[in-house]
């Protein structure tokens, strides 16, 4: 008789957006005409920049002519597009990234999940609380925590809070530990990290001999020139640290598909019999075996991210739903809310009001106003209490919906 992985069982009902979904859907069944504006998932409005438009239409039409055909590709990506990210993206900032130590990916959310296929399940592993729900639900499926407490947190874990007492910066744990998951601009919080502060958590994984998982798919927000965008910019992090990127939040290719991580060549972990083995091999046999790489069209599409006037169509993106993050931000602080990020990140984080609990201000958001969000308790037991407003929408349903819960909220 088949038998199926019994740590499936060990997650929550849904997944936080799924529950999202539900209750919004059921409400709107009840209340057909409301006009219900949506600033709860991650997923952006704006059109895909003209430039990566182009490019993919005239990839389109090679693949319509046999001399320009193009069947399965590099599952690491194409060259010509390695190298402009590295030259781009990183050398251009300083850091050490080779083109050969990226992999092209078809998103950063898959990435973080598949990570775990390179390394061991008797790792200890630490997480932010709140944290981007992937990153702990993908621990519980690899069989790398027990069962969940009544406040959802899994045995086996070591959370780490961020709170509005700790600016949303992760202390460093006393204990060691050997995987860590860092996210910076942060979803949720919307936070950000020095140098400074990155650095420190440089040394401690250095001296512990711990990698850690970098999650920079916001870093296109950072408009603080001290701030770092990459964890690379950090001496001594191409000896801990994995990086992943994403081209969803920058370049709108949440529908499109295409990401990377950087796995430094230089980069080891222990095998069973104490010998360090390098992670590039291991995540390049992963890749090779179970991806067969990211569309010729949708490469092209990326590639063009980096031309002229595709950097200049980004810019615009980016400073359009930073704006709209500003709205957000200034309304909600007229209206008496405590209110965080939203300055170097295109999310922004809300303490409830009244001591209302994150699932019933949620509630309350949506039948009152007509708006959704998401529940801060969704992402870990320390954002009970908070309530993460996106920026990714139209200026109009911003607008529209800061209006709805100032007049609800200063009444």
């Amino acid at each position: 008789m088949a038998t199926i992985n019994d740590n499936y069982l060990k997650l929550k009902a849904g997944y936080l957006f799924p529950e999202i979904g539900r209750r919004v859907n059921a409400f709107a069944q009840a209340n057909p005409d409301a006009k219900i504006i949506k600033l709860g998932i991650g997923d952006v409005t704006e059109p895909l920049p003209e430039a990566c438009r182009t490019a993919m239409i005239k990839a389109v039409e090679e693949m319509g002519d046999r001399a320009s055909f193009k069947g399965y590709g590099p599952e690491q990506g194409y060259t010509w597009l390695l190298e402009k990210i590295a030259a781009q993206d990183f050398q251009a900032r300083g850091c050490e990234v080779d083109a050969s130590e990226i992999f092209v990916s078809d998103g950063s959310k898959c990435d973080t999940g598949n990570i775990l296929d390179i390394f061991g399940n008797n790792n200890i592993i630490a997480v932010t609380d709140p944290v981007y729900p992937v990153y702990v639900d993908t621990n519980v499926m690899a069989g790398n925590t027990g069962s969940a407490n009544d406040k959802g947190e899994f045995e086996g874990l070591v959370y780490l809070p961020i709170t509005a007492q700790n600016n949303f910066t992760a202390e460093i744990p006393s204990q060691k530990v050997d995987l860590i998951y860092l996210c910076f601009p942060n979803n949720p919080t919307g936070a950000v990290a020095t140098k400074e502060h990155l650095k420190a958590w440089v040394d401690y994984a250095r001296a512990n001999g711990s990698i850690i998982f970098f999650d920079a798919a916001y870093e296109a927000y950072i408009t603080d020139a001290e701030l770092p965008h990459s964890i690379y910019e950090i001496e001594g992090a191409r000896e801990c640290a994995i990086e992943f990127r994403s081209f969803s939040k920058n370049a709108g290719f949440t529908g499109t598909r295409c990401a990377f991580t950087v796995v430094p060549k230089n980069l080891t972990a222990k095998a069973a019999d104490g010998s360090d083995v390098e992670l590039w091999k291991l995540w390049n046999r992963r890749q090779s075996t179970k991806f067969n790489g990211v569309s010729y069209i949708v490469q092209r599409g990326a590639e063009a991210v980096y031309s002229q006037e595709g950097q200049a169509q980004i810019k615009e993106l980016i400073s359009f739903y930073l704006e709209n993050a500003k709205i957000i931000r200034e309304k909600l602080t007229a209206a008496g809310l405590a209110v965080y990020g939203g300055v170097n990140a295109p999310y922004v984080w809300v303490q409830t009001p009244n001591s209302l609990s994150s699932w019933d201000f949620f509630d309350k958001l949506l039948h009152t106003c007509n708006v959704v969000g998401t529940p801060g308790s969704g992402f870990g037991a320390a954002g009970e209490g908070y309530f993460r407003i996106s920026a990714f929408n139209s200026r109009e349903n911003v607008e529209e919906a800061m209006k709805r819960i100032t007049d609800r909220f200063t009444s």
